[in-house]
C-alpha cells in the first residue's frame, strides 16, 4: 500500500501598508467558504503589513481580530501632524510617520513574545543596513535578512515578535529605521519565493518540492501606465516611479518563479483595484473593505478545493483541502 503524500502548506503574504485590509477581507472570506484551511498552513511568510499579518496568524489570531486592528488602530498608525510635516520639510528630511503608535499596537498584540514562542513556523522579510561590527569595515555591507523560528543554528527563535514585525514594516520615507532594518519590502514585498526556498532547505523546512503547495495573497495591484514607448529619461523623472518599479518588478518575479516551480500547487490572489489606493491611503479604509467583499474568489475557491474527475481518486494536489 502507498502511504498518501503528506502536504506542506504555505501561505505567503504581499507587503503593501493600509492594503493590507484587502488581504485580510481575503482571508475571512476563504475561511467561511473553506473552513479550516487556516489550520492547514504550516509555514506563514509575510513582507511588510504582510509579516505583521504573518505574525498574527502563527500566534493564533483570526483574521477578524486583524481586521478590526486595521480599521481601528490604523488612523493612529498613519497619523501625521502639521507640526511634524514642519520639522520634517514634508518628508524630505524625515519619515512620514513615526512608529511609536504602531509599536504599542503591536505590544498590546504580542507582548514580549518571541519567535520561538509561535506555535507554527514563520519566515519574515526585513532588510539590514549593516552587517553588525563583528567583521572589520571593508566588509561591512547591507544585505536581506530572513527571520524564522526553524530549529538549527540559524534560527530567530529568541526575537521578539513586535521586533521583528517593526523591522519588517519599516518602509523607507514612511518609517523610520528600526534597530538598523527598513521594510522587508526592499527585497521580497511578495515573499512567496524566499518561503518556498525556506521550506525546501533541508536544515530547516527539509521538503520535497513535490509536497509543497503555497497559497500567495498580494493587497491589491493599482494600474499603472507610463505611456510613452521610447522615453529617454534620466533619474528626475524616473524617481517617482522607481519604487513602484522596484516593488512590482520583484513581486511579479516570484510570482513567476513560483508558478514555473510548483506548477498547479501553486495559486496568486491579487486583484486589480478599481482605483488607485497608496499604502498610506487612511480614508481608503471603508472602500478596501468594501473592495475585498467584492472580489471575485471562484478560482481561489476552485484551487483550495477541486474536484477530483470522474474515474479519479481524491488526490492532494494541485488543492489545499
Amino acid at each position: 500500500m502507498h502511504r498518501k503524500r503528506q502536504v506542506y502548506h504555505i501561505l505567503s503574504l504581499d507587503g503593501g501598508g493600509i492594503r493590507g485590509l484587502l488581504t485580510v477581507v481575503l482571508l475571512q472570506r476563504l475561511e467561511a467558504a473553506c473552513p479550516g484551511f487556516l489550520a492547514r498552513v504550516e509555514l506563514f511568510a509575510g513582507s511588510s503589513t504582510g509579516g505583521i499579518l504573518a505574525l498574527g496568524l502563527a500566534a493564533g489570531h483570526t483574521p477578524a481580530e486583524a481586521r478590526e486592528l486595521y480599521e481601528k488602530q490604523g488612523r493612529l498608525v498613519f497619523a501625521d501632524s502639521p507640526l511634524d510635516n514642519l520639522r520634517d520639510a514634508g518628508h524630505a528630511l524625515g519619515a512620514q510617520y513615526g512608529n511609536a503608535a504602531l509599536k504599542r499596537t503591536l505590544t498590546a498584540q504580542f507582548g514580549d513574545l518571541r519567535l520561538g514562542d509561535l506555535p507554527r513556523k514563520v519566515l519574515i522579510s526585513a532588510f539590514d543596513l549593516d552587517n553588525g561590527p563583528d567583521n572589520p569595515p571593508p566588509l561591512r555591507t547591507w544585505k536581506p535578512k530572513f527571520f524564522h523560528n526553524y530549529p538549527g543554528p540559524g534560527a530567530d527563535a529568541n526575537e521578539r515578535v513586535v521586533d521583528v514585525a517593526l523591522r519588517t514594516s519599516a518602509a523607507p520615507s514612511y518609517f523610520p529605521v528600526y534597530q538598523g532594518y527598513v521594510d522587508g519590502g526592499v527585497v521580497a514585498g511578495n515573499p512567496s519565493m524566499a518561503a518556498l526556498a525556506q521550506a525546501l532547505e533541508p536544515a530547516t523546512g527539509g521538503q520535497a518540492l513535490a509536497d509543497v503547495s503555497l497559497l500567495s495573497i498580494g493587497t491589491g495591484r493599482n494600474t499603472r501606465t507610463l505611456g510613452a514607448e521610447n522615453n529617454d529619461w534620466g533619474w528626475l523623472q524616473w524617481a517617482p516611479h522607481f519604487i513602484s518599479l522596484v516593488l512590482d518588478g520583484g513581486s511579479g518575479m516570484a510570482d513567476y518563479e513560483c508558478r514555473q516551480l510548483l506548477g498547479p500547487r501553486y495559486h496568486r490572489l491579487n486583484p486589480l483595484l478599481p482605483e488607485r489606493i497608496d499604502l498610506d491611503d487612511i480614508a481608503k479604509v471603508p472602500r478596501l473593505a468594501e473592495i475585498g467583499s467584492r472580489v471575485m474568489l471562484e478560482a481561489t475557491l476552485d484551487w483550495l478545493r477541486p474536484e477530483p474527475e470522474p474515474g479519479v481518486s481524491p488526490r492532494a494536489f494541485p488543492g489545499w483541502l
